[in-house]
């Protein structure tokens, strides 16, 4: 049988590091990561696809805020959707190009995903998830002051705005995904999916929130009962460590010492922890199956056991 995998792409995967916004841009990043996934695909591999949507999201709603005077601003779960269809279009448009040069006459389909968080999560207390550009201090300083946003330090990378994060509980279209499961390459659970309240009457209403994506991959790996979730980011391995005169790549971390390097602050906030705590919920709730975090360059040599750092139960 077929390898099942979830890939949870990061934003190296989507966007350049070198502050190219543009759409434009970003295709042609998306172009590039699309020849490893089309590899993945030509090899037999089963998937599906959740993206991240941070600085797409940000920017999608400073837009609609700069607008305010000519149009009234779009709600936050409405911009997340919005950038679930541009980026799963420039997806399905970048990887049906990279199938068909392979002659792999194979269907990519995107769902505008919608994943159920619960309205009393602590996280709507303590926001942590980055989205939009980076600033400098003073112009985060300054943003904080004229529009009240929460501001918090990027992993030394400068500032960024900071929603609330809460955890994925139900994804909505889950059975239209195990649907198409594998009659086509679904991208799912974009920016971790439209983040919605169900209420007791059935209905389902936005919230401004970001949910993690790796969450997200998570909860969807679990549900399609996936043998791999694997995490694609910036990074060939994970490390303790990092960026200190001693630091460590990791090739494999058990549920006992990653927990143990978790607890130690090891992971920083919004950047490697959700990473990690997403493999780690994955193998613990399936203990004969595996997580990857390898960056998006080093994927298939991943899959072959050459490199990232590989998460077991043991």
């Amino acid at each position: 049988m077929a390898v099942k995998i979830v890939l949870a792409l990061g934003g190296n995967a989507l966007q350049s590091g070198k502050g190219e916004a543009t759409a434009q841009a970003q295709l042609s990043v998306v172009h590039k990561t699309c020849e490893y996934i089309a590899e993945m695909n030509e090899r037999g591999y089963e998937m599906a696809i959740v993206h991240g949507n941070g600085p797409q999201v940000g920017r999608i709603l400073m837009a609609s805020e700069a607008a305010k005077d000519v149009t009234p601003p779009m709600p936050f779960d409405v911009c997340g959707a919005m950038s679930q269809g541009y980026i799963g279009y420039h997806l399905q448009q970048a990887l049906k190009y990279a199938l068909n040069k392979r002659n792999q006459n194979f269907p990519v389909v995107t769902i505008a995903t919608q994943v159920v968080v619960n309205e009393k999560d602590p996280a709507f207390q303590n926001p942590t998830k980055p989205i939009g550009p980076f600033y400098s201090k003073e112009e985060a300083e300054e943003l904080t002051t004229s529009k009240g946003y929460v501001m918090k330090e990027d992993a030394g990378r400068g500032y960024r705005r900071v929603v609330a994060s809460p955890l994925p509980q139900k994804i909505v279209e889950i059975d239209a995904v195990k649907e198409l499961w594998p009659k086509a390459i679904v991208i799912t659970c974009g920016g971790g999916g439209i983040p919605v309240i169900e209420h007791p009457t059935g209905c389902l209403c936005g919230t401004a929130a970001v949910i993690d994506k790796d969450f997200a991959a998570e909860l969807l790996a679990e549900q399609v009962e996936a043998d791999i979730l694997m995490i694609l980011t910036e990074v060939e391995k994970v490390a303790v460590n990092y960026n200190k005169p001693d630091q460590k790549n990791l090739d494999h971390l058990s549920i006992y010492e990653a927990n143990k390097y978790c607890e130690e602050g090891q992971f920083a906030p919004g950047s490697m922890l959700p990473k990690v705590q997403a493999a780690m919920k994955f193998v613990r709730s399936n203990p004969s199956k595996k997580a990857i975090i390898t960056s998006l360059d080093k994927a298939i040599e991943a899959l072959d056991g050459k490199t990232g750092t590989v998460f077991t139960f043991n």
